[in-house]
């Protein structure tokens, strides 16, 4: 029997997404059935396979001793199946010996594989990144060498951006990259924050580096990208090493590493002096997916505090029978819906763009993938602190499970560009590119659903993106200083807008929860509104 979120995710892809008729239009059809298989299939393991170990996971957490890292005891034979099962070719290209499936489906597993362990989810999301990035960037004769083996998952990848001296600022960043004379580089740094950059699942790593050749001019145009793999060609060791792992709030079982590079041996990819293009290419994926992660969270966290709120017994009934606590649930619903579809519609621009070559979709993408990593992180974070409370005093405890989401829940905010830096990003790269045009464009598509509380409150953010826009071109940090407000207001809109979209397929199922929605959170648009125009004003 299927998970609530695989029937969600099914009825989203199927019904309300389109993705059977996208396949269709593209020649390549894949049919409802099809795709109820493949997310069934993916529940079982994510149920079967994953989620019975997390929470021993979590506790033995990621090891380091004498520059090796173990992860938890039930990893490698979970991530052995995670490759005999083919999960990870599940979008690859068929080129590099994927399957080719719709990126749409393989977000349907990123929120079902986070919803399980989040910490061993982070591998694969990961090794998808430097695919997509190497698809892009590498040569044919790189890409002939590196990508059969990630695709299969027999080897994993990791990007390396981050420095004790450069977080979000890139352009400060001091790793060199030493030609060899052979058409090779010696990598020499530190980089920090490295997700699942030394572990005992796999033999070989894939580094996606980001580094300065002799000549490189100042600032981020400087920056070149190498790959630099755990194991060289000939077998012998790479000169690099696992300096330590971090003490972390939560996805203790994930091992977040420090790396030297003391004369690592690499190969450039792209072009010299243009690796952020590149890089981005595997950032904008790992955005979309910890968008979705955030989703997961929320999941996680209605999974258990369902099944709490009906066993615990207060006042003589179930606390899930008590008005408050069914609102709490309520919003964890809603809101986790409303996430779950806005992270299909957005994997749907990539498979537009992929199997039609369709531009539009590539417009679309960029404006929904900071919303969609942002307003749907936050929520993560608040809806899993939402399950804490309905749990009461023992969603404090550890026992419960509650109060990990929570602690892992915390880290999606933060990483692959923080969540303010998401809301400048719609701000400055998004709408002021083409003047709010695109976004228009996304909110007449709201305003078509016959929901008279839609148009309203799509007609408000109309109005607030000129607000913005205008601000921006007077003073750009005034603007900027309710750009998170204005990403929420747009995200709690498009949530809305998905849920109607569900309940006007079948408003039997979805009826209730858009209408909850509508009445009780949509309003929380007006709200980050009304503090943009304040705020201005002042």
């Amino acid at each position: 029997m299927s998970s609530t979120a695989a029937t969600d995710l099914i009825f989203g892809l199927t019904r309300v997404v389109g993705l059977p008729a996208l396949t269709e239009q593209a020649g390549a059809p894949l049919g409802a059935e099809d795709i109820a298989q493949i997310v069934t299939e993916a529940d079982r393991f994510c149920t079967e396979v994953l989620l019975p170990n997390a929470a021993a996971a979590d506790r033995h957490g990621a090891i380091y001793a004498n520059g090796v890292v173990t992860t938890p005891p039930s990893y490698p034979a979970s991530y052995a199946q995670w490759v005999e099962g083919g999960w990870q070719s599940l979008a690859a290209p068929e080129a590099h010996g994927g399957q080719g499936l719709p990126a749409s489906l393989w977000i349907a597993m990123t929120e079902l594989g986070m919803a399980a362990d989040t910490s061993f989810m982070l591998g694969p999301l990961l090794t998808a990144g430097a695919i997509d990035c190497l698809v892009h960037y590498a040569t044919p004769d790189q890409a002939d060498r590196w990508l059969p083996k990630m695709v299969t998952g027999e080897w994993t990848g990791a990007m390396c951006l981050t420095e004790p001296g450069a977080g979000s600022d890139l352009g400060v960043l001091k790793t060199r990259a030493e030609p060899l004379g052979n058409g090779k580089y010696a990598l020499r740094g530190e980089k920090i924050f490295i997700t699942w950059g030394e572990h005992d699942c796999t033999d070989n790593i894939v580094y996606l580096v980001l580094a300065r050749l002799p000549d490189a001019p100042p600032g981020s145009r400087g920056i070149s990208l190498f790959v630099a793999t755990k194991l060289k060609e000939d077998g012998t060791r790479n000169d690099l090493r696992c300096g330590g792992i971090e003490r972390k709030m939560g996805i203790h079982a994930s091992p977040t590493c420090v790396m030297l590079f003391e004369g690592a041996e690499a190969e450039l990819v792209g072009e010299p002096h243009r690796g952020l293009n590149a890089m981005f290419a595997m950032m904008n994926n790992a955005r979309l997916g910890v968008g979705t992660q955030g989703v997961a969270h929320g999941a996680a966290a209605l999974r258990l505090a369902e099944s709490y709120a009906e066993m615990r017994v207060q006042g003589g009934r179930p606390i899930a029978q008590h008005p408050d606590v069914q609102r709490m649930l309520m919003e964890m619903r809603a809101i986790t819906l409303a996430g779950r579809l806005l992270a299909l519609e957005t994997a749907l621009c990539v498979d537009r763009h992929r199997l039609l070559g369709d531009e539009h979709a590539q417009t679309r993408l960029a404006l929904l993938t900071p919303i969609l990593k942002a307003w749907c992180t936050d929520r993560g974070v608040e809806t899993a602190s939402t399950g804490i409370q309905v749990h009461g005093g023992m969603g404090f405890v550890e026992d419960t499970g509650a109060a990990q989401m929570l602690r892992d829940a915390r880290i999606a905010p933060i990483y692959e560009g923080t969540n303010g830096i998401q809301a400048i990003d719609l701000l400055v790269r998004k709408l002021a590119k083409d003047g709010g045009a695109e976004m228009r464009v996304l909110l007449d598509e709201v305003r078509r659903l016959p929901d008279p509380r839609l148009r309203t409150a799509a007609d408000r953010l109309d109005t607030a993106t000129t607000l913005v826009l205008d601000a921006q071109g007077r003073d750009a940090e005034a603007a900027q200083s309710v750009a998170v407000t204005y990403l929420e207001a747009a995200g709690w809109l498009l949530g809305g807008w998905m849920l109607a979209r569900a309940a006007a397929e079948d408003g039997k199922a979805y009826g209730a929860l858009a209408e909850f929605y509508l009445r009780r959170l949509l309003p929380r648009t007006a709200g980050r509104i009304a503090e943009i125009e304040g705020a201005l004003a002042a």
